[in-house]
């Protein structure tokens, strides 16, 4: 029997991920990956990262056609597999994780949400803005910054195009056109140094139980 195949990047370490899951684990997938995997005897398809800038992403049409082959169950999480699976539930895509659901429901809307730059395929070179949100929102719980302090870094965060999107710049640039607010920010930053949390990785890990959950259970 096939392993499952899961295309993944800097989302999750492949030495995580291995912990998780026994699996085939190939490169972020770019326009025809998917479409290599029709004639194969594979059952599961794990979809996580995928190009968006260094090349063309695999699209729609080509996951719905992979959706078509009899007893595949295809998934996807984290980054272009939330997108692709938002736009393919109708046809049998499976979405996993908090960021699926926030594109469904139309909280967030933009691909711009989980882009990101990185080298080979393994270490991000920016940083995801819906992991930013997610550690402005953590730390405004926490009262380490208050909500006007998480807005402004935010908007800062947004008007940033997606390749340059780091931490360090965006509080940066925080500081200057937010100055009042220096103290606060130089505290996220602090945080963000030793706690910083990855939601796109933690809907990664959800989509590896949830397809090793299906083989054990021998649904398939």
């Amino acid at each position: 029997m096939f392993k499952p195949v899961i295309f993944i990047g800097p989302t999750l370490s492949i030495d995580k991920a291995k912990e998780i899951l026994d699996a085939d684990y190939r490169p972020p997938a770019k326009k025809g990956d998917l479409l290599k995997l029709i004639p194969t005897a594979v059952k599961f398809v794990g979809l996580i990262d995928g190009y968006f800038l260094q090349d063309y992403p695999p699209t729609p049409i080509e996951v719905y056609n992979l959706l078509r082959k009899k007893d595949v169950l295809v998934f996807g999480s984290s980054s272009l597999g939330a997108l692709r699976a938002v736009e393919l539930k109708r046809f049998g895509m499976m979405g996993i994780g908090k960021i699926f659901n926030l594109f469904l429901k139309g909280v967030i809307d933009s691909d711009d949400e989980v882009a990101v730059t990185f080298t080979g395929y393994r270490e991000y070179q920016s940083d995801a803005l819906i992991d930013i949100r997610y550690n402005l929102f953590l730390a405004q719980k926490k009262q380490i910054i208050d909500k006007n302090t998480k807005r402004n870094i935010l908007r800062i965060a947004k008007k940033t195009y997606f390749p340059y999107r780091t931490y360090d710049d965006i509080l940066e640039k925080s500081k200057k056109v937010f100055s009042l607010q220096k103290k606060q920010i130089e505290d996220f930053g602090e945080y963000v140094s030793k706690h910083k949390v990855s939601l796109k990785e933690k809907d990664a890990i959800r989509l590896l139980f949830n397809i090793k959950n299906i083989i054990e259970v021998g649904t398939i």
